[in-house]
C-alpha cells in the first residue's frame, strides 16, 4: 500500500490522533503499541481518497480499535512469559478540563488494571460505549457484531468492573494526593515504620513491575501487615541497592502520570514511577513501575486524550 497522502490527509488525521492514540492505550496499556497502532492507522489512511468519506473520525476509530485488539491479543501471549506482575505503561497526562473528568478517569492505573480482567472484545466494546460515548450501532460496525451482541459485551464488562472494586468499596478508591503519596514515601525512604503504618490502609495492595531488568516483588503484596514488613525494606522496593541517606537521595519530582499525582524518581537505571489510590485519607493501592523499557516513555511522552 503506497501512501498518497495529501495536506489535507494530514490536517484531518493530526486533528484526531491524540484521540487515536488515547483509544489505543487504553485497549493495550502500551504506548509503544498506541503509537505503532496509530502509525499503521495512518498509513492506511494516507493510501484512501479521504473525500468519499461522510465521517473521517469513524473510519480512523474503527481501524485503530481493530489495530489495537490484534496488539493486544499478541500481546497478551507475550505476558505469559514476562517477569512478575505487568502494569500498563505510564501515561504522561494533564489535568482533565471539567468537561472531560470521564476521560481523565479512564485513564488511572486502577481503571486500567481492571479493564485487564476484561476480554478483548469486552474492553473495546466498554470503552468505545461508555468512555468514548459511541452508539451502539457504531460499536457493532466497528467490532464486526450485531448490536445486541455488543450490548451483552458492555453490560458483562461492567459487571465484571463492580465485582473487580476492593468489596464494593464506598467511597471507592481514588488517586491519592500529592501530600499522601509524598508522606509514604518519605516515611518509607527514612525507615520511619510508624509514619507508613499510619498512612495504609489495612487491605493496602502493593504491585511492582519491573519486568526481567531490575530488582522487585515479583507478586503482589496484600494486606497492611505484609506490606509493612516489606516497607521496612522500602529502599529496595524502589530500585535502590543500598539504604539512602538523605544526602544520596535521587533527583524527584511531582508529575501527573495516568491522570494521578506520581512520584518520579530519577536513578541511574531509569525513572522509577509511583502512583497510588487511596480511602478515606489512607493508602490502599500502589504501583510502583520500574521496567525501564516502560518508563523510558517519559523521556518523549506522546499527547494523549
Amino acid at each position: 500500500m503506497t501512501p498518497t497522502s495529501t495536506p489535507g490527509h494530514l490536517d484531518l488525521f493530526q486533528a484526531e490522533r491524540a484521540r487515536l492514540t488515547g483509544l489505543a492505550y487504553r485497549i493495550t496499556g502500551s504506548l509503544v503499541d498506541a503509537e505503532d497502532t496509530v502509525q499503521e492507522a495512518w498509513m492506511r489512511w494516507a493510501a484512501q481518497d479521504v473525500a468519499t468519506f461522510d465521517n473521517p473520525a469513524g473510519w480512523l476509530t474503527t481501524v485503530t480499535t481493530r489495530l489495537a485488539l490484534d496488539r493486544l491479543r499478541a500481546q497478551r501471549r507475550r505476558r505469559e512469559v514476562y517477569v512478575g506482575p505487568w502494569l500498563p505503561d505510564p501515561a504522561a497526562t494533564v489535568p482533565s478540563a471539567e468537561d472531560a473528568v470521564q476521560l481523565g478517569a479512564s485513564l488511572t492505573l486502577g481503571f486500567l488494571v481492571l479493564l485487564d480482567a476484561l476480554g478483548p472484545s469486552e474492553r473495546a466494546a466498554f470503552l468505545l460505549a461508555d468512555v468514548f460515548g459511541e452508539p451502539y450501532p457504531v460499536v457493532a460496525e466497528i467490532l464486526d457484531k450485531t448490536v445486541p451482541a455488543c450490548r451483552q459485551l458492555v453490560a458483562r464488562a461492567r459487571r465484571k468492573v463492580r465485582s473487580a472494586r476492593p468489596d464494593g468499596a464506598d467511597p471507592r478508591p481514588a488517586p491519592a494526593p500529592a501530600e499522601l503519596l509524598t508522606q509514604l514515601i518519605t516515611s518509607v525512604l527514612s525507615d520511619d515504620e510508624d509514619a507508613a503504618m499510619r498512612l495504609l490502609h489495612p487491605d493496602v495492595v502493593l504491585v511492582s513491575d519491573a519486568g526481567a531488568a531490575r530488582r522487585a516483588a515479583r507478586h503482589p503484596v496484600v494486606g497492611a501487615e505484609r506490606v509493612r514488613r516489606l516497607l521496612k525494606g522500602g529502599w529496595r522496593l524502589f530500585g535502590f541497592t543500598a539504604r539512602p541517606t538523605p544526602d544520596n537521595l535521587p533527583p524527584a519530582r511531582l508529575v501527573e502520570i495516568n491522570a494521578s499525582p506520581s512520584l518520579v524518581m530519577d536513578t541511574a537505571g531509569g525513572p522509577i514511577v509511583i502512583t497510588a489510590d487511596a480511602i478515606d485519607g489512607r493508602i490502599s493501592s500502589i504501583w510502583v513501575r520500574l521496567n525501564p523499557a516502560k518508563t523510558a516513555v517519559l523521556h518523549d511522552p506522546p499527547t494523549i486524550i
